[in-house]
C-alpha cells in the first residue's frame, strides 16, 4: 500500500486546516506504521507500506502569486505538518519543485490526456469563470500534473475528498489510456490508483460567522484561531466567538438555525474526538459562559505543543531545508524507475 497526498502550500495556518486535513494525514501515517510494526514482529519481511505527502508548489504557479508568500507558505506549511506530527523518517515529505519527474511526468502524460477530459473539470470552470481566455495554460492542465503526483510513485491509494473525486477519476483514465497504447498487457506502466475516504473531516467555521469557512483570508483575525496563537491570545478569542443567548440543547437538532453554536460544538466535538451528541449531552441546558471557557481549556491544552513546536520550527531554517531535501531525495528515488518505463514506452531515446 502506497498513500500519495499533496496539500498547497498556503501560509497562515489555523485550526481548520488542522482539524480538516493535516490531522487525518497524521492518523493516517501513524496507521500505516502500526501496520509494519505488526508485520515485522509477527516474524514478516519489512512491509513497504509507506505514505508520501508533498506540498504542491508546482500546482499553485498556476494562479497569480507572490513569490515571497509562496516561499513563505511552503517553509510554513512544512514546519506545521511536522509539528502537527508528520514524522519524516516514517513518511516521506517533500515539495514538488525540488523532484522535477513531477513536472517531466506531466508532459509525458500530455500527449495522452484529452482536451475534452480537462474541458469537463468542474474545478477549471469554477476557477476560470467566464475568462477563459486569460487564464494560464498551467491553470488548464492542473489535472495533468495531478495524475502525474500520483502515477509517479505506483499510488495505490489517493485520498480523496468530494472535490478531489474527478480529478482521481481523471488520473486513472490517463493510466489506463497509456497503459492501452504503451503498455503491455502482462507489464502496466502505471498502477491505477483507488480512492481513498478519509474520515469526514469536521467543517470549521469563522468564529465570526458560523455560516463561513475559517480563512485566513477573513480581515479578522478573531475569525480563527490560528496555529501560532499563544493560549492567551486562543482563550481570547474564544471568549469573543460570536454565540447566541440560548443554553446549548440536549440533541443535536436543537442547534439548527444556530449556526455559530454549532460551529463551537463542532470544534469541541472534534478535539475531543467525541461525537457532538456526546458533547451536547455533557453540557446540556449550559450557556456560552461556562461552555466557552472549557472550550478554550481544550484548544489551549490540544494547540499548546503544537504551536511551541511551530514557532520553533519556523526559527530553524536548516532543519525545514533538511526535512525537504531528505524527503525529495527520497521521492527521487521512488520516481525514478518509473519515468524511465515511460520514457522507454513512448519511444524516446536517452542516454
Amino acid at each position: 500500500m502506497r498513500v500519495v497526498s499533496g496539500i498547497q502550500p498556503t501560509g497562515n495556518l489555523h485550526l481548520g486546516n488542522y482539524l480538516g486535513a493535516i490531522r487525518n494525514w497524521v492518523r493516517m501515517q501513524d496507521e500505516i506504521d502500526a501496520g509494519n510494526r505488526a508485520q515485522v514482529a509477527e516474524g514478516g519481511s519489512a512491509p513497504k507500506n509507506q505514505c508520501l505527502f508533498f506540498l504542491a508548489d508546482l500546482h499553485a504557479i498556476s494562479q497569480p502569486h507572490v513569490p515571497a508568500d509562496l516561499h513563505r507558505g511552503s517553509l510554513e506549511m512544512t514546519a506545521a505538518l511536522v509539528a502537527c506530527g508528520i514524522d519524516p523518517s516514517r513518511s516521506i515529505l517533500f515539495n514538488q519543485a525540488q523532484v522535477p519527474q513531477h513536472a517531466e511526468l506531466q508532459w509525458l502524460l500530455s500527449g495522452t490526456a484529452r482536451m475534452g477530459w480537462l474541458n469537463r473539470m468542474t474545478q477549471w470552470k469554477d476557477k476560470a469563470g467566464k475568462n477563459r481566455e486569460g487564464q494560464s495554460v498551467a491553470l488548464f492542465s492542473y489535472p495533468v500534473l495531478q495524475a502525474a503526483d500520483v502515477l509517479l510513485y505506483q499510488a495505490t491509494h489517493v485520498p480523496v475528498g468530494e472535490d478531489q473525486k474527478q480529478h482521481l477519476e481523471l488520473a486513472r483514465d490517463i493510466a489506463q489510456k497509456f497503459n492501452n497504447d504503451f503498455g503491455s498487457e502482462g507489464a502496466p506502466v502505471f498502477t491505477l490508483p483507488e480512492p481513498f475516504i478519509p474520515p469526514v473531516a469536521a467543517r470549521i467555521m469563522s468564529l465570526r460567522d458560523g455560516s463561513a469557512k475559517m480563512s485566513k483570508s477573513d480581515p479578522s483575525d478573531l475569525s480563527r484561531i490560528n496555529l501560532s496563537d499563544d493560549p492567551e491570545t486562543v482563550m481570547r478569542k474564544i471568549k469573543k466567538a460570536k454565540t447566541d443567548a440560548e443554553p446549548l440543547p440536549g440533541e443535536l437538532g436543537g442547534l439548527v438555525g444556530r449556526p455559530e453554536a454549532l460551529n463551537l460544538v463542532t470544534i469541541y466535538a472534534a478535539l475531543a474526538d467525541r461525537s457532538a451528541e456526546d458533547v451536547l449531552s455533557e453540557f446540556a441546558g449550559q450557556g456560552f459562559g461556562s461552555f466557552k471557557p472549557a472550550l478554550g481549556e481544550l484548544l489551549v491544552e490540544t494547540l499548546r505543543p503544537i504551536s511551541q513546536r511551530f514557532t520553533a520550527l519556523l526559527e530553524d531554517r536548516e532543519s525545514l531545508d533538511a526535512i525537504l531535501a531528505t524527503g525529495a531525495a527520497r521521492a527521487r528515488t521512488l520516481a525514478g524507475p518509473t519515468l524511465d518505463s515511460a520514457y522507454r514506452a513512448l519511444g524516446l531515446v536517452r542516454a
